[in-house]
């Protein structure tokens, strides 16, 4: 194995990163550009299952977190991946494994979104990874995204601490050859010698966070030490340029040609290396800081050049030398460095394609439950709010349809629904997903109908998680008709309805007369996926 390479995403190089650092278990909740890291770890069990690795979907992101604590706890390895908006759902979890610390390593593989491809927000991981004081990987390729999955599980075991391997959109979607290292195995059961640290009464939790805090000098000395913090000074060179991740491959893209001196430090590991900081800013006249996301390393940076006692200038994105939006390009990076434009450095290929905004699929459920909840709510327009979630029904925000007024997070669309009614809306319409219900409906259609709020809860049951690729849902079907009646609510409106052009009469009926109720309903909506069928 070890002499062997593939072509992988980066996604896919984290997987097998994984793999081979020996995880006893991969937990994860799917979400672009996530989803392929766990998907790799299911395709490799099902061809390779001994040694044992367990795979299978969680819930949501929080019960992946703590899934993976649990199986740190009695000294095994674990790999947590999801998007970075995911680690909002797991942020409780996850900031109080910072102060547990680790048995078996840990590492969260985030990935996140600048340009928001798939997403509501650009947010940037790092920031949970200084806010837990927990280090962070960020790799700049494919081979690098398995050589630093690889060191984190072995960082987190030597300090006892969870690590953040920190990935973007163009890196887990992209594709190069990555060379692999001999695997290890995976790790014998062991349990703690003592359970105060796992239990976070204040009593424990305070000595626990003085010991988080003692690690730090070690941590920074461990990010100096790093091969993955790379600095190269030229000297007689005024500009020095901090870069990380994607970043650094549009800056050697730029300058490979030796057309601009400058010295360079590489970050990959967090926290931010005092020592080569130091003496970069130490060679130089003015700093660029070219980094992926937020302007992260640029706000730290006047801070530490103030403590030396370094007086640079720094440019990035505060400044407008880049933009504080979207993803970074070759050509927005050769612009900040005062380069000329160069001749097909980004092709326009605006007019090649004609513009094609997501839709519904051919045949699609959703499309006949929104015809039929559009004309129930005819006439109702100045009465109505139909509130949604994150999933492939949100499309129909779109023409033709239209029928959607809101998206914000998972399972938002029951909460909003439940207070606008509580409020004075009188048809308060949310609109879930099935894998989108398990994940965050559950607890808010629960409050709701013990509340009797007047609201209309519409589960667009297509038996899988459809917009991320068709993973299996944990409950669905008749088992999710009970779930609903053991939260209490009144049989008598619960209503299944099928999504069919023949069924529409009698959906838009169901749909009219449980509006008109004056107490909580759900009308589930089931037919599968045609994408699955």
């Amino acid at each position: 194995m070890s002499s062997e390479s593939m072509a992988l995403l980066g996604d896919e190089a984290i997987a097998m990163g994984a793999i081979h650092s020996g995880i006893s278990a991969a937990y994860a909740y799917p979400g672009t550009p996530a989803t392929e890291i766990q998907e790799a770890i299911q395709k490799y069990v099902a061809a390779y299952p001994d040694p044992k690795i367990n795979s299978a979907w969680s819930i949501n992101e929080k019960v992946a977190m703590e899934e993976a604590v649990g199986a740190s706890l009695i000294g095994k390895r674990s790999l947590v991946n999801m998007k970075h908006v995911g680690v909002n759902v797991a942020a409780d979890p996850f900031m109080n494994a910072a102060i547990t610390g680790c048995g078996g390593g840990i590492v969260i593989a985030a990935a996140d979104d600048p340009s928001m491809h798939s997403s509501q927000n650009e947010q940037d991981s790092r920031y949970y990874a200084d806010f837990a004081k927990i280090p962070c990987f960020e790799p700049s390729n494919q081979q690098q995204a398995y050589d630093m999955t690889r060191e984190a599980f072995d960082i987190a075991e030597k300090y006892e601490v969870p690590i953040l391997l920190r990935l973007t959109t163009r890196l887990a979607h992209t594709r190069a050859r990555v060379s692999f290292a001999k695997p290890r195995g995976q790790n014998e059961l062991k349990l703690p010698d003592n359970f105060k640290k796992w239990t976070l009464l204040p009593s424990n939790a305070r000595p626990q966070y003085k010991k988080l805090l003692q690690k730090q000098k070690d941590l920074i000395a461990y990010s100096d030490a790093s091969a993955f913090n790379e600095l190269k000074i030229t000297k007689g060179s005024k500009l020095g340029i901090i870069t990380s991740g994607l970043g650094y491959n549009y800056l050697m893209e730029n300058i490979q040609d030796g057309s601009i001196e400058c010295s360079i430090l590489r970050i990959g590991v967090y926290p931010l290396p005092e020592k080569k900081i130091k003496e970069l800013a130490s060679s130089c006249q003015e700093i660029l800081v070219i980094e992926e996301g937020y302007p992260y390393i640029e706000r730290y940076l006047p801070s530490y050049l103030m403590r030396f006692g370094i007086n640079v200038s720094v440019k990035g994105k505060l400044d407008g030398t880049l933009p504080e939006q979207g993803e970074l390009t070759p050509g927005i990076v050769r612009a900040a460095l005062g380069m000329g434009s160069l001749e097909n450095c980004e092709s326009d290929t605006s007019g090649l394609v004609r513009p094609r905004p997501p839709a519904l699929c051919k045949g699609c459920p959703h499309h006949d439950t929104y015809l039929a909840l559009n004309e129930a709510l005819k006439g109702k327009e100045k009465e109505r709010i139909v509130f949604s979630d994150i999933g492939c029904y949100t499309l129909g925000a779109y023409p033709p349809y239209e029928t959607i007024h809101s998206c914000l997070c998972m399972g938002a669309s029951i909460s909003m629904a439940k207070a606008a009614a509580e409020n004075g809306l009188k048809y308060a319409v949310a609109v879930i997903g099935d894998s989108t219900f398990d994940h965050s409906g559950i607890t808010p259609l629960l409050e709701g109908i013990k509340r009797e709020n007047p609201f209309t809860v519409v589960i667009v049951d297509n038996s899988t998680t459809a917009m991320t690729g068709g993973q299996d849902t944990i409950c669905g079907e008749t088992a999710l008709e009970k779930l609903v009646v053991g939260m209490g609510i009144d049989q008598k409106h619960l209503r299944r309805i099928i999504p069919l052009p023949k069924q529409h009469e009698q959906n838009v009926k169901v749909f009219e007369e449980e509006l008109e109720y004056a107490g909580p309903s759900v009308i589930i909506a089931l037919r599968k996926c045609i994408q699955i069928k």
